[in-house]
């Protein structure tokens, strides 16, 4: 995984759910940030995330974690 380091762009911390999950989030697994490239609806409202590394993390409709999402420019 390439290193990420937050740059000047205005972050915030977010909880977020397999409902409001998005790519480009940031959120720690085992420690490490990991930031969200692709995800995949799952039956049952379920959400497969497709990691920067190549790592598969499935989302139950009720987990919910904390992430790290970068401000939109418009």
């Amino acid at each position: 995984m390439r290193g990420w380091a937050p740059s000047g762009a205005l972050a915030s911390t977010v909880e977020i759910t397999a409902a409001s999950v998005q790519r480009g989030d940031v959120i720690q697994v085992g420690g490490q940030p990991c930031r969200v490239i692709d995800l995949f609806q799952l039956p049952q409202g379920a959400k497969q995330l497709v990691l920067e590394s190549g790592e598969l993390l499935t989302m139950h409709p009720r987990s919910r974690f904390e992430a790290l999402r970068m401000a939109r420019r418009r």
